[in-house]
């Protein structure tokens, strides 16, 4: 079903969306899933009049920042998941990113956004059901008491590399990975990283209508896993 927005802002911001969907080589994102993340932006902007989601504002950087930004994780995330049906866990979930940009262009991955301020989590509740995403799940707790399987495990501006493996390690499934979106190489970061953590990869991204640099941290457990 067409979502009709009551944001002009947001509807002009569609030309806008599929320009950097096209960049991204995300040609697959239909109409539908398009119409789904310009309704998220929707709802972002009226929730973050009251509940203060983010200290992004303008309609506009929603788009670049957040929607677009998390966009930017989707082909490296699809080319390690293959299409399976995979459980994954957006820890610090915070609005919705990426998690919800997840759920939206990932249908076979079964997405549970987890975050320990509940206004948040309240909120993706209501994105899940407000844009039918019945593989969308959320969770209010700490992150340190989630104990169920995910083969993957992502982060979004959350908090440093040995933080985030070690906090969300009982959370990681066997041959699990960890993926923490990051702005320039985190070179100090990942010196920091416990032996029991291997950085296999670190992946460069571009996001269209952003200057800075980006990348992607990946991580995975070495032997017998994380030390808590």
């Amino acid at each position: 079903m067409k979502h009709t927005s009551n944001s002009k802002n947001t509807t002009d911001f569609s030309s806008a969306l599929q320009q950097g969907i096209q960049v991204l080589g995300l040609e697959d994102v239909g109409a539908e899933q398009q119409d789904k993340l310009l309704h998220y932006i929707d709802l972002l902007v009226q929730w973050n009049k009251v509940y203060n989601l983010t200290a992004v504002r303008n309609p506009a950087e929603m788009l670049t920042h957040h929607v677009l930004d998390s966009l930017a994780i989707i082909a490296p995330l699809r080319k390690h998941t293959q299409g399976r049906a995979l459980p994954l866990l957006d820890v610090g979930s915070g609005g919705g990113l990426p998690g919800v940009v997840i759920a939206i262009c990932c249908p076979e991955i079964q997405v549970t956004c987890v975050d320990a301020v509940a206004k948040k989590t309240a909120f993706i509740q209501q994105v899940a059901g407000m844009l039918v995403l019945p593989n969308l799940k959320v969770v209010h707790a700490r992150i340190e008491t989630i104990n169920a399987p995910h083969a993957v495990i992502v982060s979004r501006a959350f908090a440093s590399l040995a933080d985030f493996t070690r906090w969300s390690a009982s959370a990681l499934a066997p041959a699990g990975v960890w993926l923490a979106m990051k702005g320039k190489y985190p070179a100090d970061e990942i010196a920091d990283l416990p032996a029991s953590v291997d950085v296999f990869h670190v992946e460069p991204i571009q996001v269209p209508g952003l200057d800075a640099g980006r990348c992607l941290v990946w991580m995975r457990p070495v032997a017998s896993g994380v030390d808590p």
